[in-house]
């Protein structure tokens, strides 16, 4: 194979060539295979392990990982807040879209146990809230949405939702202290997993759609954290 230094050519090389946990051969060796200099090897591997397509240790050297969506999602997503942070409200807009567009399918995939530890989630939170200081469940509150996506197995969707919340917490969003309107969203939570565990999903359904719509309707005393 040949190329010239500046292709994308190692992306291709190591999705053909490898196996997830498989270990790749010296950048001298791919060099010779590949047909490009060990610079520009060295450039496209830093492509790929910035983009979670591999590791890079002293003593094991490179190994190729299971592909996830979420490095790349989150390298864009912070260039484009850093640009307009407007973007992030656009970016909650499509996470709460996606929300919505898979719920059936999603819930119709998750299993007794799963269904068992969502309950869990959403017990511990109101106990948190009911303590003595009362305590934000934020822990609680992003498990409960990605548990709930999780066994679809998209890395695309999984991927873009946890990009929404590595960005809400690194944007320090996760730090609310209205208790009230909380207690209020944990409500919307409890209503979600009563009906899936009940089997009424469109209830669930719209718990969701009416928990989302409750966001936006919250004082905007903090807008900063409309975004659950």
């Amino acid at each position: 194979m040949t190329t010239n230094d500046h292709s994308p050519a190692f992306l291709e090389f190591l999705a053909a060539h490898f196996q997830d946990g498989e270990r790749l051969p010296s950048l001298a060796q791919i060099s010779r295979e590949m047909g490009i200099s060990i610079a520009a090897l060295r450039e496209q591997l830093e492509v790929a392990r910035a983009l979670g397509l591999v590791e890079v240790r002293p003593k094991t050297g490179i190994r190729r990982l299971p592909y996830t969506f979420l490095p790349a999602v989150l390298q864009s997503l912070r260039y484009a807040t850093g640009v307009n942070a407007e973007n992030f409200r656009l970016f909650a807009e499509l996470r709460t879209h996606i929300e919505a567009s898979y719920w059936y399918q999603a819930v119709a995939l998750l299993t007794p146990q799963d269904l068992a530890e969502l309950m869990s989630l959403v017990q511990r939170a109101e106990a948190r809230l009911a303590g003595s200081p009362p305590e934000n469940p934020h822990g609680e509150h992003k498990e409960l949405h990605l548990s709930i996506y999780r066994r679809l197995n998209n890395p695309f969707v999984n991927g873009i939702l946890e990009a929404y919340w590595e960005l809400y917490e690194a944007a320090g969003l996760a730090v609310v202290n209205e208790h009230d309107y909380l207690r209020t969203v944990w409500q919307y939570h409890r209503k979600m997993i009563e009906a899936i565990c009940s089997g009424d999903l469109d209830v669930g359904y719209q718990a969701l759609v009416d928990h989302t719509d409750l966001l936006y309707k919250r004082p905007q005393a903090a807008p900063r954290q409309r975004f659950e």
